[in-house]
């Protein structure tokens, strides 16, 4: 059964200059600094190992070249889903965090931008892309997902059940590191979270 569970590994972009300053990047499309290209390619050769058969991206500049350093790792295609952009920051984009805590102190405190995307949006879109993606990766097959941190968040906790409002109870994603989901029955398991390593196989045995 285990050759026909499917994983979906979640790869947040590598560092941009405005990941440096602070600065809320919402859907300015940003591009990769130095180092977030030096990140993206030694991910991009580790995750190719892992042999994936789908790599789909955010169509955003800094996850779009993020994924085509595992393209061209892996010899696979990257297709682009614009529903796997990241949250819509309206005003608060380009402003430091801590310019927004000035002007904004009570909702910087919990994410909710006035002018902003709703975050349950950003979840719809997400799990949407998700799943047009699973559609074209063969069973027991690996799909990387390419996008943003608070995108990917908010995508991960929709696949795992846990509500848009306590999507904070995962920690964030580091730039270029990634997360790993694999289908277990009727249901979706956290395998790894903010990884720059592979890890050792696990046995779904303890339910079994």
């Amino acid at each position: 059964m285990s050759d026909t569970i499917p994983r979906v590994l979640f790869w947040r972009h590598g560092r941009t200059a405005w990941n440096v300053e602070n600065r809320f990047q919402g859907q300015t499309d940003i591009e990769l600094d130095r180092l977030g290209h030096a990140q993206a390619e030694r991910a991009g050769r580790v995750l190719a190992t892992l042999e994936p058969d789908v790599i789909v991206a955010s169509d955003l500049r800094r996850a779009a070249d993020t994924a085509g350093y595992l393209s061209r790792a892996s010899g696979v295609a990257v297709e682009y889903d614009k529903g796997l952009r990241e949250r819509f920051g309206g005003s608060w984009e380009g402003l430091t965090g801590a310019e927004l805590s000035a002007r904004w102190p009570a909702q910087h405190a919990v994410m909710d931008i006035p002018d902003g995307e709703d975050i349950s949006d950003v979840g719809d879109r997400m799990t949407a892309a998700v799943d047009r993606a699973l559609e074209r990766t063969p069973s027991g097959g690996l799909l990387v997902v390419v996008s943003h941190g608070a995108a990917v968040r908010v995508g991960i906790s929709r696949m795992l059940g846990i509500p848009d409002g306590q999507r904070e109870v995962l920690g964030p994603l580091s730039n270029c590191c990634w997360s790993v989901l694999q289908r277990r029955r009727d249901r979706w398991r956290l395998m790894e979270h903010n990884a720059a390593s592979l890890p050792e196989p696990v046995v779904l045995s303890d339910d079994a």
